[in-house]
């Protein structure tokens, strides 16, 4: 595969990785504020992190990385690297904090956003590179057809 093709279908994938975190983040802040209603706000917010984690997992193996179901090992690692970004938005939002107490909300925001979005990238690597992997194209073939070269040659 050529380098302009290579990079054309990283972009690709890093477009749907952002799209579908995005909507699933969007989605998911809606249900925090309709649970929100019903139960305290921070149960609502372990729910709808919980389940926007797995659903977002699922996502991105199967769209994202073409890689297909996840798997329980999938979701672990997957989880794992929201844990470690919500750890650092909160260093981040944290340390705004503490550097400039007074800081107004565009501010804050702007950390926050900022934190977010270079851990999203951080993610996006992981998934890529570590969890959902590209395997080394095994030579199947059925009838004489293998499957991998069909799969690249439309990619």
């Amino acid at each position: 595969m050529d380098g302009l093709r290579l990079i054309r279908r990283h972009a690709a994938a890093f477009g749907r990785f952002a799209g579908l975190g995005s909507g699933v983040t969007l989605a998911a802040s809606a249900a925090l504020v309709l649970l929100s209603q019903w139960i305290p706000w921070m149960a609502a917010n372990a729910l709808t992190t919980v389940a926007s984690t797995v659903f977002a997992t699922e996502l991105h193996a199967r769209v994202s990385f073409g890689h297909g179901r996840p798997g329980l090992a999938g979701h672990l690692k997957s989880a794992a690297t929201m844990a470690l970004g919500w750890l650092v938005t909160s260093a981040a939002v944290g340390s705004l904090a503490a550097l400039r107490p007074g800081a107004g909300l565009v501010l804050q925001q702007t950390v926050y956003l900022s934190a977010t979005a270079l851990v999203g990238i951080g993610r996006y690597l992981v998934l890529r590179l570590a969890v959902f992997a590209e395997r080394a194209p095994q030579p199947r073939t059925g009838g004489g057809v293998q499957l991998r070269a069909a799969y690249d040659a439309a990619a």
